[in-house]
């Protein structure tokens, strides 16, 4: 079998993993002119670590990220009200949570990669997969083309399914900073003028902490000015707040983006061209599942394509099949928080939606 992978994102490069490590011939295209990701942290649970240690990558991941058991709420001053003890989803013998810093968990997933035999080419996309036509000309015969590339799928596109990204109403801002001491787990502070704030360790030495809030227009937010304007949003915070505002000094490593979700609903393929990951379905990060999904959606596809060694409708269909509900209740849940979040009510049920969640998470996907 000679598979392309459109898109070298978590989804993709995890795949590329799975398949070139079993002896399928694997190309990966990534659009990107070289491997450095955007992003600042990542929370990854215990789900998202379970295939994580099947990809053969766990150990790095644990010695690089910073795992923690528990999650903090908090007042905007820094007063904790209670603490929940998460559900461990991958299994008593991995933590319930890692945070970690996200472009290098995307370095150890594309040297995973390279290392299974897998061949990726950066700055090439398709300009066609039907047939298979890539930027730079040059044409290609495969049984599988996989495209992940994304919330914004050009392949998606290419196969005519017309699904679209839809705006949550929230945007985040995110900075990659030192950890203080005191931060040794995610905690969140909810009833400031924000939606959250929170931040999660991603190592020894380092955290991304986050601000939730109204959506910005990002045509006002100059790049020059991005630090100014986190800090001044997080100025009525406290706790260990007042440790990490200072060090927001520095606009260029400042992420700032609008929250959006995209589920396809119908039929994931097209003759032999199938979608994977963001370019499938992408939610509000309220629940931190986004890449486990992801991460899901490779394990599951590579099972079902090495058991039956070939790519047909029979195994597309039986790919929807097995992950649609578990993924419909991850976005459902997370637009859910996030409506919760903007418009508070007397029925919102955070803690336990996300416990829901966390639970049916314990299950193999």
């Amino acid at each position: 079998m000679k598979v392309l992978i459109v898109g070298g994102g978590i989804a993709g490069t995890s795949l590329a993993i799975l398949l070139a490590r079993a002896g399928v011939d694997v190309e990966l295209a990534e659009l990107k002119p070289t491997w450095t990701a955007l992003g600042s942290g990542i929370t990854l649970q215990g789900n998202a670590l379970r295939v994580l240690r099947d990809l053969g990558v766990w150990p790095r991941v644990e010695a690089e990220g910073y795992a923690f058991d528990s999650v903090g709420i908090q007042t905007p001053t820094g007063e904790l009200l209670f603490e929940s003890q998460d559900i461990k989803s991958g299994g008593p013998d991995l933590p319930a949570s890692l945070g970690m810093y996200r472009p290098a968990l995307c370095s150890v997933l594309v040297e995973a990669a390279e290392n299974a035999g897998a061949e990726l080419m950066l700055g090439r996309t398709v300009t066609s997969v039907d047939p298979v036509a890539f930027d730079d000309g040059t044409t290609g015969e495969y049984d599988l083309v996989i495209g992940a590339d994304g919330i914004r799928s050009s392949v998606r596109e290419m196969i005519g399914i017309d699904t679209r990204p839809q705006p949550v109403g929230m945007g985040a801002w995110r900075a990659h900073v030192p950890r203080p001491a005191r931060v040794r787990r995610t905690e969140l502070m909810y009833g400031g003028p924000c939606y959250i704030a929170g931040y999660c360790p991603t190592g020894e030495d380092s955290i991304y902490a986050y601000l939730v809030d109204k959506v910005t227009d990002q045509a006002v937010i100059p790049r020059e000015r991005l630090a100014a304007m986190m800090r001044e949003l997080a100025r009525p915070y406290g706790g260990a707040w007042e440790e990490i505002k200072p060090t927001i000094t520095d606009d260029a490593p400042i992420n700032y983006t609008h929250f959006e979700w995209l589920l396809v609903d119908g039929p994931w393929n097209r003759g032999n061209v199938l979608l994977l990951g963001d370019a499938l379905h992408a939610c509000p990060p309220t629940l931190a599942q986004g890449a486990a999904q992801c991460l899901e959606d490779a394990s599951v596809l590579a099972e079902l394509l090495l058991e039956s060694g070939t790519a047909d409708q029979k195994l597309f269909d039986e790919f929807r099949d097995r992950r649609i509900d578990r993924i419909r209740t991850v976005v459902d849940t997370s637009l859910q928080i996030a409506r919760w979040q903007m418009e508070p009510g007397p029925d919102a049920d955070v803690p336990g939606a996300m416990a829901r969640v966390a639970a049916m998470m314990t299950a193999l996907p």
